[in-house]
């Protein structure tokens, strides 16, 4: 992307993926990394970059964001310091056909900011009736195959869309739950659901879901991975298949880390998310899972707008907007959690890279030059006008939060400085 011969000096180089965290330089050439701590011979810096006081790391990698409008999406993504991200299938129309892939990638490409991997739609319309054409779906840029949050009702049909993808190496992501047991259900079937007169969706709609597609893979042999997990009993069941030697893994959205049903309150529908927030022992189970590195982390980026959040609770889209928060409010977990930051950026940048089987998430000499610059300490006032994101609600509007990111490259090109 970029050509521009870059050092970045005075910074603290974090690179989880090859267990680096030191103050050294970091030397860009080409648009890769071309040299750590002393220049290469010949160097010669058509830029300096002070990053004196500011950690420099890979940039983050987002394993599930919405894009909506690609564009302002982007750009909200790198003023994030998010370079690669994952964009799940339920689009309109949802990413059935190679032709919207190749628009996807396209136009993502030809707007420059952060690098876009489609997830392709496991079965067509995302129905859960008839598989899609994953070979060609994959050869026109999906690197792995989803149905977001529609459910596979059928189980044959899951197996055999397991089956398909197993014999050619396709990974399968899979938010489970039981659509029968969530019907109509609006938030986390406790006590908060019950005093506000809300539907609940039961632990139980996941757990039974989770299960299901473990011993599905087991049986296939399929990649799996299980994404925004929302309760412990998911989490224990995960945790107990790696154990048992299981090839899966799996992710926990940020806000799960943080928020519970408590956050509700007087019915916020900016605390309404799918999965739900669930109780405050769920939320510790997930803090747990991701701090020992069962789970990583992703935004779940879903940007609403106001239409879809001012409306009573019950009727109100889910999620929130995300990709500018998943840097703070991770340090913001890590704080709490007391880890040291090589371990917490793992989980946005080389342990999310993994799991999408993609080159990113590392600076060794000769990887793509994605890199964030941030100050781990400034805090800064999320508001709708500090939101690049064309979705402006969050929980987290109007709270402070430390962790800013000053500057973000993607390939060696300054794609946001702020």
């Amino acid at each position: 992307m970029g050509e521009e011969a870059l050092q970045i000096r005075n910074g603290r180089l974090i690179d989880p993926a090859n267990g680096v965290d030191a103050p050294l330089d970091l030397f860009i050439a080409g648009g890769r990394v071309a040299a750590i701590g002393q220049p290469p011979p010949g160097f010669t810096a058509q830029r300096v970059i002070d990053a004196g006081g500011l950690i420099v790391c890979p940039g983050l990698v987002d394993l599930s964001a919405r894009l909506g409008a690609i564009e302002p999406e982007l750009a909200a993504a790198v003023a994030g310091g998010v370079t690669s991200l994952a964009c799940p299938p339920d689009s309109k129309p949802p990413l059935d056909e190679p032709g919207l892939v190749e628009r996807l990638v396209r136009r993502s490409a030809t707007v420059g900011l952060a690098r876009v991997h489609p997830i392709g739609a496991l079965t067509e319309q995302l129905a859960g009736e008839r598989l899609a054409e994953m070979n060609s779906l994959a050869r026109a840029g999906c690197i792995a195959f989803s149905q977001a949050k529609r459910a596979i009702v059928d189980t044959q049909i899951l197996l055999r869309a397991m089956q398909y993808a197993a014999t050619f190496g396709y990974a399968v992501r899979l938010r489970p739950q039981d659509d029968f047991l969530a019907r109509d259900g609006v938030a986390h079937d406790g006590e908060v659901a019950s005093r506000l007169g809300l539907t609940g969706i039961p632990v139980v709609a996941e757990s039974i879901a989770t299960a299901t597609a473990l011993q599905l893979a087991a049986h296939t042999g399929v990649r799996l991975h299980l994404s925004r997990l929302s309760s412990a009993a998911a989490i224990g069941l995960v945790r107990a298949a790696r154990d048992a030697g299981m090839r899966v893994s799996c992710d926990v959205a940020v806000h799960h880390l943080h928020l519970s049903e408590m956050d509700i309150g007087f019915f916020d529908s900016n605390a309404r998310f799918d999965p739900p927030l669930r109780s405050a022992s769920d939320r510790d189970a997930l803090r747990s899972a991701v701090a020992d590195g069962l789970a990583a982390i992703c935004s779940d980026h879903t940007p609403v707008d106001a239409d879809g959040k001012q409306l009573p609770f019950a009727e109100a889209l889910p999620g929130a907007t995300a990709v500018e928060l998943l840097l703070p409010l991770t340090l913001l977990w890590a704080t709490q959690s007391r880890l040291p930051l090589l371990q917490a950026l793992a989980r946005i940048t080389s342990d999310a890279a993994a799991i999408l089987g993609i080159a990113a998430g590392s600076l060794a000499v000769g990887d793509a030059a994605d890199v964030c610059l941030f100050d781990p300490d400034e805090s800064w006032r999320v508001t709708p006008e500090t939101l690049r994101s064309q979705g402006k609600h969050t929980p987290y509007l109007g709270y402070e939060l430390s962790g800013r990111v000053r500057l973000t490259l993607v390939g060696g090109k300054v794609v946001f400085e702020g």
